[in-house]
């Protein structure tokens, strides 16, 4: 029989590797659907699903043709575990869908646990247990719960990470127009506003006499801004330039100086 102590083990295996790379959550999922023999849901504060597992033999058409193909709960069924301040084991659902109020379940022994996920004492997600017949004991609850905290730490280190990689990306954009001289910067503000989004079709000497420049500021402009990996071009001849934004925080600081 495997004990609390050798479940636990095999989740420590995989989360020694966060110290280098992220948790991948399926991985997570995985594990816990094994050793606990149910369904495994790591769901995001907004219902997006980030992993889950099921054991062979799973059968439910509206789990895998509303939920899982969109990767998101309802909307009203996550608000409901959002609700969950704390561990709720064994929740039965009495033969009725808990994803379609009202509507009868093909299953009348399924028991589900909601665990609340918390980092930096605030609601990051939820860790959702179904099981089928099985009740969770202690020992489920446990690893459950260490899971969850566990989990908790990957999104605030995921969620750290993203700030970070915004931050470098708005730097960037702000070294580069930094390095702009005034006829410059008054160019690449007519370029973006030319552009239909986050790309297109520049005619360089369309824009110079437009603005009353020379056609080589443009360039220049242009050549600073794919330097610094801002933006990506590419000539067509005759027909102009193709422009494509590849740091989305350009119009944004572009925005801010006008």
């Amino acid at each position: 029989m495997t004990t609390l102590l050798d479940k636990t083990r095999k989740l420590n295996k995989i989360l020694q590797k966060s110290g280098t790379e992220p948790v991948v959550f399926d991985d997570i999922c995985k594990l816990l659907s094994e050793v606990l023999g149910c369904n495994i849901y790591i769901i995001s504060r907004r219902g997006k699903i980030l992993g889950y597992n099921f054991p062979d033999g799973f059968e439910c058409d509206i789990v895998k043709d509303k939920i899982i193909s969109e990767m998101k709960f309802p909307e009203h069924y996550n608000n409901k575990l959002l609700n969950a301040r704390e561990t709720i084991p064994n929740l039965a659902n009495h033969g009725i869908c808990v994803f379609e109020d009202g509507s009868p379940c093909n299953v009348d022994n399924k028991l589900t646990t909601i665990v609340p996920i918390v980092g930096n004492r605030e609601r990051l997600g939820t860790l959702l247990l179904a099981s089928f017949g099985e009740r969770f004991v202690d020992e489920d609850l446990i690893l459950a719960e260490y899971s969850a905290t566990i989990i908790g730490l990957e999104i605030l280190r995921a969620k750290n990470d993203e700030i970070e990689e915004e931050a470098r990306k708005k730097a960037v954009v702000q070294l580069a127009i930094g390095t702009l001289s005034y006829s410059e910067l008054e160019a690449v503000e007519h370029i973006f506003n030319e552009l239909d989004g986050n790309e297109g079709l520049l005619v360089a000497s369309k824009i110079a006499d437009k603005v009353g420049i020379t056609r080589s500021v443009i360039v220049n402009a242009l050549r600073k801004f794919e330097s610094a990996g801002v933006i990506e071009s590419r000539s067509l001849g005759m027909k102009g330039t193709h422009i494509k934004i590849l740091n989305e925080k350009l119009l944004d600081e572009l925005k801010k100086i006008k």
